[in-house]
């Protein structure tokens, strides 16, 4: 198995840890500890270590799952992983009468988080749907033609991470349709949903083949909780728990206190909050990006992506310029496959973000 080097994550690597201000963050910004409870009392392992039953159940009512169909996870990327191995990770197939099926094959909706093809292409085949600038709208049509009766899994981003295209439920059902009619799964990770004022349902509640992953980072600001979760058919989870016994075993028992918190009665205001500062930051975001001239598909989430300024090569050389020069990290499009565009993250704190984007309109009024 060879698996590419998340380019993303070593453009991070490289300039993160010196740079003042991260504008290619995508997530919204960090809750402070001192809002929860941080005693979980004994640090032992979570027992079941798939999670505990009560708040598994409670996480499935949200998606009209029981307990068994959800699975807690070291956040989405876990999740993501784990429910990429149960689909195409086996070569031995699926045990008799599994309702998993033996696929190989997936299609993923491109420009998306480089871990969802990855880690599929690492296990098999991956014909990819690439969303057109600038409505990255989704076709169901085209991933009928790209999906075949090989075709394990079905895999959308939505909200899209870079886009930030919150693709309608309309269209996401029928993509599902075409999951159903190639006996696949649609695994649908969903990480930024819920700064949508407006979520549409979870996939996970479409039927027997949908998958919902996600996670406490991207909408509720709790990162470093590393929590998250895959819910969907008792048989994809319970493989996946089979594969969780070689990663991490257990979810975090911090990550489980303080999420039992956060999916409660704080909830409400968490995602109030989150919700304010997100359309806040867009609007001041939007402005900024009229005045230069620039282009971008208004989103949800706290995600744009964004036209290069005139005068640049590309979007790798325009990032290097912002960075080495003012000391602001935005995300070149060339690692999502658009060199002419770039990410830009707005979930930070305000101030911060006014700072960022002053100093990146030094660097576009400047010129290269």
């Amino acid at each position: 198995m060879r698996i590419d080097p998340f380019g993303l994550e070593r453009w991070f690597a490289e300039y993160e840890h010196e740079a003042d201000i991260m504008l290619a963050e995508s997530g919204i910004r960090s809750l402070d500890a001192s809002r929860f409870d941080l005693d979980p009392g004994r640090l032992d392992y979570v027992i079941p270590t798939n999670g505990d039953p009560d708040f598994r159940a409670a996480v499935g009512d949200r998606y009209g799952r029981s307990a068994d169909e959800v699975l807690f996870t070291c956040g989405t990327q876990e999740a993501n992983f784990l429910a990429f191995l149960s689909l195409l990770g086996d070569s031995e197939g699926p045990e008799p009468d599994s309702p998993v099926g033996s696929g190989t094959h997936a299609v993923v909706v491109t420009p998306t988080y480089q871990a969802l093809h990855a880690v599929p292409e690492a296990f098999g085949e991956v014909t990819r749907v690439e969303l057109e600038p600038p409505e990255w709208e989704l076709d169901p049509d085209a991933i009928a033609d790209a999906a075949g009766d090989d075709t394990a899994v079905i895999v959308v981003n939505n909200p899209n991470n870079p886009t930030g295209r919150y693709h309608d439920e309309a269209a996401v059902r029928a993509v599902y349709d075409v999951a159903v009619d190639r006996d696949a799964y649609l695994l649908c990770d969903e990480v930024y949903r819920l700064l949508s004022d407006e979520p549409q349902p979870p996939v996970a509640s479409f039927g027997a083949h949908g998958i919902s992953t996600t996670s406490l980072t991207k909408a509720y600001g709790l990162a470093g909780l590393r929590f998250g979760w895959i819910a969907g058919p008792e048989a994809v989870v319970e493989r996946a728990w089979r594969w969780k016994d070689y990663t991490t075993i257990s979810p975090s028992l911090f990550g489980q206190h303080v999420a039992k918190q956060a999916l409660g009665r704080r909830e409400p205001r968490i995602l109030e909050e989150n919700r304010e500062l997100a359309a806040a930051n867009r609007a001041t975001v939007a402005e900024w990006i009229d005045r230069h001239g620039l282009d971008w598909h208004d989103p949800v989430g706290v995600n744009g992506f964004v036209t290069v300024p005139d005068g640049f090569g590309d979007a790798e050389s325009f990032c290097r310029t912002v960075v080495e020069t003012e000391s602001v990290v935005l995300a070149p499009g060339t690692l999502f496959g658009f060199p002419d565009r770039f990410r830009i993250g707005f979930g930070l704190p305000s101030e911060e973000l006014e700072e960022g984007l002053d100093r990146v309109s030094r660097v576009i009024e400047g010129g290269a």
